[in-house]
């Protein structure tokens, strides 16, 4: 959070510099920079079985491992426009999370290791996901914009278990990382001068091989433009992942979802 502080002052000296009298629309931007924070509150259920294909058992994290329910991220995304139509955009999500808690419904086949009733578990769990996606306006006025976008989403899920006693020692961790191809859409409404809303839903799911899934990242903001070039920005963010590998040696279930609201900062020129 402290690196969030000292951004967001950096991203209104930057709006000085290139302050801009006239007022130009949100849908004729060319370059946007948002950098904020979401307060998320998130479920993951989860099943990691052996790597000799011995079925995992069902767990959730917060409930089971003590993974944090709530917690504060950081927020990040720019857009790139090319002509009136083509706009390219990057987004970062991530979210870290760690728990503590006695193992209180052993045993738990958590991959190669049984976690036992007693056993003090600590977990980790990370998300982090990079998106670039390419949208292509439909409709380019000057109070509406809607865009098809197509992009990639480099997408890492990695969970961690462990326990550290006089008699035991556990460490196992689970990795999952690839591309994600999505769909979706962006879309602005001018309703004045100084407000304006702003939608994305990007969409993938996939059945292929031993891999079946989903990934969707769905987003609302209403922005408040304090000046030509600078907008503050309330919104509701929802990120969910559903994925299943029957692949021998590595099968197992995620499924995940963290929503909140959003506050951030937008220099726009």
């Amino acid at each position: 959070m402290m690196k969030l502080g000292l951004a967001v002052p950096l991203l209104a000296l930057i709006a000085g510099v290139v302050h801009a009298d006239d007022y130009l629309s949100p849908t004729n931007e060319r370059v946007r920079l948002s950098l904020g924070f979401m307060y998320v509150s998130s479920s993951t259920d989860y099943r990691v079985d052996s790597s000799a294909d011995v079925t995992g058992t069902p767990i959730n994290a917060e409930n089971e491992f003590g993974l944090d329910k709530k917690d504060f991220e950081p927020k990040f995304q720019a857009m790139v426009r090319a002509g009136d139509r083509h706009r390219v955009f990057f987004d970062y999500f991530t979210l870290d999370r760690t728990g503590e808690r006695t193992l209180t419904n052993g045993p738990v086949i958590f991959r190669d290791v049984v976690l036992e009733t007693g056993d003090p578990v600590e977990s980790d769990l990370s998300l982090r996901t990079l998106g670039i996606s390419y949208g292509y306006s439909l409709i380019h006025r000057e109070r509406f914009e809607l865009a098809l976008t197509l992009g990639i989403h480099d997408t890492d899920i990695s969970t961690r278990a462990r326990v550290s006693t006089l008699t035991r020692h556990i460490d196992q961790t689970d990795d999952h990382a690839g591309p994600f191809p999505t769909v979706g859409f962006d879309t602005t409404y001018v309703v004045s001068k100084r407000f304006y809303f702003d939608g994305r839903a990007e969409y993938f799911k996939a059945s292929v091989a031993h891999f079946d899934g989903s990934l969707g990242f769905y987003e609302v903001d209403a922005l408040y433009r304090l000046r030509p070039n600078i907008s503050f920005a309330l919104g509701y963010n929802l990120v969910k992942a559903t994925l299943s590998s029957t692949k021998t040696g590595d099968t197992g279930l995620f499924n995940f979802d963290t929503k909140g609201p959003e506050l951030f900062v937008r220099v726009a020129f």
